[in-house]
């Protein structure tokens, strides 16, 4: 029986739309939403404390609903909060922080199906990566009037930066209390233009050093730009009252989401900046094991005749996305990518090859890489 959640003390409190349903895809009964949906607002009452109005102006009396917002640990100094009606909701609040980025609040039932599903959608992805590549490249092309520095053109840059750099795609939170930085936190500091070679340098989560290097006319030219604006935000632009404006996560996701969910998408997937990392993680898997197992990189073979080595292949991709052999293999290389580097590297007939002849045969989408499009195809490829 699909749920019914009271948001508060009685039917009148609840919003005059139907409450959905829980959605296909999801655990517990959870359903997706949306902040556009009426929602409950915060309203300060005095120097710490706050109370909550539903939807229908009314008071929140329930003292369960409450309890449940106050465990959402919504920072006080946040502005413009949403909160969700439905405890079932995926997205539970929203807010805007002190640099008026919007944050968001996820059911933790949520947030452990996404952890625990990361590499199911990834076919998905690969399908949609062109899609998401094209509008990108036209949201970048330089506009023959009007500002340089939109909104949806800093977008397209942080997405083109998640696409090719592996980059993570950074948290205030993380930037605030640890000082390490992803791409939506960097600061001016962290970058260095030299013609159109962009160098990002700064501390990343867990405290690793990160550095890297792209050459790319239309990222450089959003970044000298940016770099002209005040502040310590790297990425940044102004709004139509000349306000200045940063991004978070949310905003890149939101931004993908709106490009793909056209994209055929089956319903109840939600790609997010994440995504890229698992993409390019597992390609990078993929094709490793190619090299090691066709012996194109093999100079120093193993006692099967194989250069195919998981610990090494894992080491290269960590380094690769800055992050330990042991973080790859939970939650960057698809498992079954190291199945087959291992299923080949314990039988290395010809018959037990020809897998690469097969997936070397993938010549579409277009949009994609030869070794994206073997990852596709391998994806593709039904499993026991």
């Amino acid at each position: 029986m699909p749920a019914s959640p009271k948001p508060g003390t009685s039917s009148s409190a609840r919003s005059s739309e139907p409450a959905p349903s829980p959605s296909p895809g999801l655990q517990g009964g959870l359903v997706y939403v949306s902040p556009t949906l009426p929602g409950i607002t915060r309203v300060r009452c005095g120097a710490k404390a706050f109370r909550y109005r539903l939807p229908d102006g009314q008071w929140l009396q329930d003292l369960a609903e409450i309890d449940r917002i106050r465990r959402l640990a919504i920072p006080p100094a946040y502005t413009q909060v949403w909160i969700c009606p439905l405890p079932n909701g995926h997205l539970q609040a929203t807010g805007l922080d002190a640099r008026g980025r919007r944050q968001y609040r996820y059911h933790p039932l949520w947030r452990r199906q996404r952890d625990e599903g990361k590499f199911e959608h990834m076919q998905a992805f690969g399908r949609a990566l062109p899609r998401i590549r094209a509008r990108v490249a036209r949201d970048l092309a330089t506009p023959r009037r009007g500002p340089v520095l939109t909104r949806e053109r800093l977008l397209a840059t942080l997405v083109r930066l998640l696409d090719t750099t592996f980059l993570r795609v950074g948290n205030e939170e993380y930037a605030s209390t640890n000082r390490s930085y992803g791409l939506t936190t960097l600061r001016t500091r962290h970058a260095r233009l030299q013609g159109n070679e962009l160098r990002l340098r700064f501390r990343g989560k867990s405290g690793v050093q990160q550095e890297t290097t792209l050459n790319d006319p239309q990222v450089a030219r959003v970044v000298r730009r940016c770099q002209q604006l005040p502040g310590q935000e790297l990425f940044q632009y102004a709004d139509e009252d000349g306000n200045l404006r940063t991004l978070g996560s949310g905003d890149v996701n939101d931004y993908l989401n709106e490009i793909t969910r056209t994209a055929g998408k089956a319903d109840g997937e939600r790609f997010t900046a994440k995504d890229f990392r698992t993409w390019h993680g597992t390609t990078q898997a993929l094709e490793l094991t190619r090299l090691a197992c066709t012996g194109a990189d093999a100079a120093n073979p193993t006692e099967k005749g194989l250069g195919y080595s998981a610990q090494a292949i894992l080491a290269e991709v960590a380094y690769q996305l800055g992050n330990t052999p042991a973080v790859c293999k939970k939650s960057y290389v698809h498992p079954a990518v190291l199945a087959l580097g291992a299923q080949i590297a314990s039988d290395p007939s010809p018959r037990s090859q020809q897998v690469w002849a097969r997936l070397g045969g993938a010549t579409s989408p277009r949009g994609l890489s030869a070794a994206e499009r073997r990852l596709l195809a391998f994806l593709s490829k039904p499993r026991a």
